[in-house]
């Protein structure tokens, strides 16, 4: 059973419409009480950082998800904040992140864009895949992807990158490590790209 964290942010609803067309069962998980019988967890987030930092804590459900993510070893994909949150910590706010993956997220310097632009990053832009990861299995340098942030996670362990994108400069756009996966970009609106890369999440064992 695939488990759409609902705490308060994030396209929740899109996610249950890609999996109910591709007959792949979900639930959405509101409280404590909601995680039981998981076997893949979403953490989608859409706003700042400190704000879903605040919301996920003060949902109820932190601790069990640690213990399904860190003990249990569950397959998890963070999107946009919910990959950003993954980090230690970020310059957006000041409160500490999840922590799951050793990293921070820093702000894109508009100086070092090499043409009139600003942020948001908003809009199509595609991915370079690092290595064979299951999650990115049958996409390629060409690949598009819908992305909306003016933040982006810096990894400490390069083997923890597996997609980088640009803009102006190269950053990170997914990572993984052991079963905790994040992508900056939006699947839930990128269209057939998208929903390949969720049935990919699916699949993952």
């Amino acid at each position: 059973m695939i488990t759409i964290i609902d705490y308060g942010l994030g396209n929740i609803r899109a996610f249950v419409n890609v999996y109910n067309r591709l007959n792949i069962k979900t639930k959405i998980a509101h409280t404590f009480e909601d995680l039981q019988d998981v076997s893949k967890i979403i953490l989608p987030g859409v706003g700042a950082y400190d704000q879903a930092m605040t919301l996920l804590n003060a949902s109820g459900m932190r601790d069990k998800l640690e213990m399904l993510v860190i003990e249990q070893k569950v397959p998890v994909i963070g999107i946009c904040v919910g990959m950003q949150i993954l980090s230690k910590s970020s310059e957006e706010g000041s409160l500490p992140g999840l922590g799951w993956i050793d990293g921070v997220v820093k702000k894109f310097d508009p100086n070092t864009i090499p043409y009139k632009t600003r942020l948001p990053h908003m809009g199509w832009n595609t991915i370079s895949p690092r290595n064979e990861n299951l999650l990115l299995k049958g996409f390629s340098d060409v690949t598009r992807f819908y992305f909306l942030h003016s933040y982006y996670f810096e990894c400490k362990e390069i083997n923890d990158v597996i997609a980088t994108s640009e803009y102006g400069n190269k950053f990170i756009s997914a990572v993984n490590h052991e079963n905790i996966y994040g992508i900056q970009f939006h699947p839930e609106k990128s269209h057939f790209n998208g929903v390949n890369l969720l049935h990919n999440f699916a699949n993952l064992k």
